[in-house]
């Protein structure tokens, strides 16, 4: 189901069309078999580019698309509606650009933002490590600076496009601390894992990256020496509200999902969308996805706004992808033994929705960050 906006400008409107057709006519009907085989849909990232869907929160003058947060978002909810991979995986770009838009300098940006932003490039966030998920300040791998290049040595683990990206922002442990680099994927020293095996989002590949002394030339170090941290946390602020607006969309497409086999469906004469049981379940489904999507407005609207966002991105989070999981249970339920078949998207749905509860920061850590800005 089309759902009606408020947008702010005509443009904005004429990007959510085009985003609507995108979804319609080149994700919707390969979802479902791609993600059965595990197949990166990489060709659908360079679609996306050619449109200039990678670059959409960034300036024009580095080939962005200069568009409000409320706008990207809005996109992102429209493509995870037909495509979680395509979703999920457009919210890991735009947040791995992150750090080289706002912190970089204009050298570093104008030399590597471009290829980043214009369609060409796909990139990947490496900050989690096996035993550093939740607890980033005690990741291990480090990069030592020798010469004009770092030697960087160590493992990241849940690598969203591992193994396929053109380049990772990377955090690594240097001299005074923690530090952002601007990996190139074809880095020596540099290699993937093999592929997770998950129980959702299977088309999009998840993986360790293992750096055995890649050199990284000094001058793709991202701001200073121990501000990566700092840089990771401001990013992973917008990439939390991706990641809701996500969750808004696979709920949008579990709600609509149940509303059409309950309409269809008839038991003792009539559709079941008529009995009470049903109505209720429906009706709490609309409003927890109604209401996700509240949440992730206002969080993009005070971004925009330059406010700060940090509880209102977390809230988001929380909120959006709790509602995808209980939105996404419900609509199995409503179709019955067919939501739980293959030949419904219904079980897909579910399976997905579980990752964005962990992702992006867990919602345990999310309840951590909202009450500690509380006590503030």
């Amino acid at each position: 189901m089309a759902v009606p906006r408020l947008l702010p400008t005509r443009e904005a409107t004429d990007l959510l069309a085009l985003t609507r057709e995108i979804a319609r006519d080149e994700l919707a009907g390969r979802a479902a078999g791609d993600e059965a085989a595990g197949k990166f849909p990489r060709d659908v990232f360079q679609l996306l580019g050619e449109a200039g869907f990678l670059g959409l929160p960034y300036p024009e003058e580095y080939g962005g698309g200069a568009q409000p947060y409320e706008v990207y978002l809005q996109v992102l909810e429209e493509l995870s509606s037909a495509w979680m991979t395509v979703g999920v995986g457009l919210s890991v770009h735009t947040m791995s650009c992150f750090p080289l838009a706002h912190r970089g300098t204009r050298e570093q940006r104008e030399r590597w933002l471009p290829g980043m932003l214009g369609g060409t490039l796909l990139g990947a966030y490496a900050l989690s490590e096996p035993h550093a998920g939740s607890d980033a300040a005690a990741l291990s791998t480090r990069a030592r600076l020798d010469g004009a290049e770092y030697s960087v040595t160590g493992t990241k683990a849940w690598i969203t496009h591992g193994g396929v990206a053109d380049f990772y922002t990377l955090m690594a442990r240097t001299d005074d601390g923690i530090s952002c680099l601007l990996v190139d994927g074809t880095t020596p020293g540099l290699s993937a894992g093999v592929p997770e095996h998950k129980m959702g989002l299977t088309g999009s590949p998840t993986t360790e990256l293992h750096l055995d002394d890649a050199r990284v030339p000094a001058d793709r170090l991202i701001g200073a020496e121990g501000e990566g941290l700092k840089i990771a946390l401001h990013a992973l602020d917008s990439g939390r509200l991706g990641i809701a607006a996500c969750a808004v969309g696979l709920a949008q497409a579990a709600l609509d999902l149940a509303v059409d086999h309950a309409r269809q469906r008839h038991q003792f004469g009539r559709p079941i969308i008529e009995f009470q049981g049903v109505e209720f379940l429906l009706a709490d489904m609309a409003a927890a996805v109604q209401s996700a999507r509240a949440a992730y407005l206002d969080g993009a609207r005070r971004r925009d706004a330059g406010l700060d966002f940090g509880m209102q991105a977390s809230v988001a989070k929380l909120v959006a992808t709790d509602a995808a999981m209980k939105v996404t249970t419900d609509a199995v339920q409503v179709l019955g033994g067919a939501g739980y078949t293959r030949d419904f998207p219904a079980e897909r749905y579910m399976r997905e929705a579980k990752v964005l509860q962990i992702f992006e920061g867990t919602n345990q850590i999310q309840r951590l960050v909202i009450a500690r800005h509380l006590a503030k």
